[in-house]
């Protein structure tokens, strides 16, 4: 099938398509005329591309995790030990930014609460 139909099949855009392509998640074949032709199981490797960055995951990671991925229902499971090990260190990565950013919500909180109750101030001295 052509770009277009896989398109429509997966549900995104021709643009998506070629960035995965542009960053090896996907590999179609090319013809003489240089169109991109796609297996008809491309359309369950995009559905796991974009599962897999709903998780979180960048390309590269993708990328490697992508060949040992198999679908559980509406889930996808590894199926290569390594693998297992590396998302665990991806969502490790992510608790870690999950803190950072928790942290600095609360920081900036504070300084508004703070900021409104000097303008608060402010107002019932004059």
């Amino acid at each position: 099938m052509f770009i277009g139909e896989l398109a429509k099949r997966a549900g995104i855009s021709t643009r998506s398509l070629r960035y995965y392509e542009q960053q090896g998640l996907l590999r179609p074949q090319r013809r003489a005329s240089g169109y991109r032709e796609f297996a008809e199981a491309d359309v369950a490797v995009v559905r796991r591309i974009r599962i897999l960055l709903a998780a979180g995951l960048n390309t590269d990671l993708i990328r490697e995790v992508l060949p040992c991925m198999a679908e559980e229902g509406a889930i996808l499971a590894p199926t290569c030990e390594e693998m297992a090990q590396d998302l665990k260190d991806e969502r490790e990565r992510m608790r870690h930014s999950i803190e950072q950013l928790q942290s600095a919500h609360t920081m900036l909180s504070s300084i508004i609460h703070a900021g409104e109750a000097i303008t608060a101030g402010v107002g019932r001295s004059g």
